[in-house]
C-alpha cells in the first residue's frame, strides 16, 4: 500500500476508535484497540516493537519499543496527555532514526476531538533511508 494512502487509513482507525471510546482511558488501552483495528484492516502491523539503539561499537537491544509498527514502514507513537511537547516530537523522530522508518505519526487520545490538535506526522528526513 502506497505510504499516504496507508497513513491516511491508520489516522481513519484512529479516529474510530477515539469515537468509540473517548478521552480518558490509559494508553495502553487506545494501543490495544487500535492495534486490533488496523490488524483488521489487513494491515501489517506490530506492537510494541524493540528499536535497538547502536552507539559507536555497542548495541542495546533493550533500547526503546515503538507502540506500534504497520508495514515495516509506519511509527505509531500514543500518547495521552494533555498537549504534545518538545519531548514528544523528539521521541517520535528519534524512533524513525533509529529504526530507519520514512514515517511517523504521534496521535494524542486525551483530546475532545483526535483530528483537533491530537495528530501530529513526521517524515525521516534522514539520509540512511
Amino acid at each position: 500500500m502506497e505510504i499516504n494512502r496507508m497513513t491516511h487509513t491508520v489516522i481513519g482507525l484512529a479516529m474510530e476508535v477515539h469515537r468509540h471510546l473517548g478521552p480518558g482511558l490509559l494508553e495502553s488501552a487506545y494501543c490495544e484497540c487500535l492495534h486490533y483495528e488496523i490488524k483488521n484492516s489487513g494491515l501489517k502491523v506490530e506492537a510494541q516493537k524493540a528499536v535497538p539503539v547502536i552507539y559507536k561499537e555497542i548495541k542495546l537491544d533493550h533500547g526503546y519499543r515503538i507502540d506500534l509498527l504497520v508495514e515495516n514502514k509506519l511509527v505509531l507513537e500514543l500518547k495521552t496527555v494533555e498537549c504534545f511537547t518538545d519531548v514528544h516530537f523528539a521521541q517520535t523522530l528519534t524512533y524513525l532514526k533509529l529504526g530507519n522508518y520514512p514515517i511517523g505519526l504521534l496521535l494524542n487520545f486525551h483530546t475532545k476531538i483526535l483530528k483537533d490538535g491530537g495528530i501530529k506526522r513526521f517524515i525521516n528526513t534522514s539520509e540512511n533511508l
